[in-house]
């Protein structure tokens, strides 16, 4: 999406989940999960992660592989990907 496209709306960018100190739960899930290697792919999978969970917080396994589909990383198996997006999902009340 472009920038002009969005003139006018709120955005949140990774940078804007914290508050203060203390990570989002799901930045937290992907810290404590190992979710991050170069950290390239790290804030457009943690926030397509919110929204995934936001939408559905019993998301199964099947469903968050099949809602990151469209983020690459290279660095990674996927597996500690999915599983902070598990514990996030958890940590935020689902």
């Amino acid at each position: 999406m472009l920038a002009v496209q969005v003139d006018g709306s709120d955005v949140t960018t990774i940078e804007g989940l914290a508050e203060g100190e203390e990570l989002h739960p799901m930045q937290e899930a992907f810290r404590q999960n190992h979710g991050l290697q170069c950290g390239f792919c790290t804030p457009g999978m943690v926030m397509s992660a919110i929204d995934l969970v936001k939408d559905n917080p019993s998301i199964s396994e099947t469903e968050i592989r099949e809602g990151l589909e469209g983020n690459i990383c290279r660095c990674t198996g996927y597996h500690n990907i999915v599983k902070s997006v598990q514990a996030g999902a958890k940590a935020m009340g689902g």
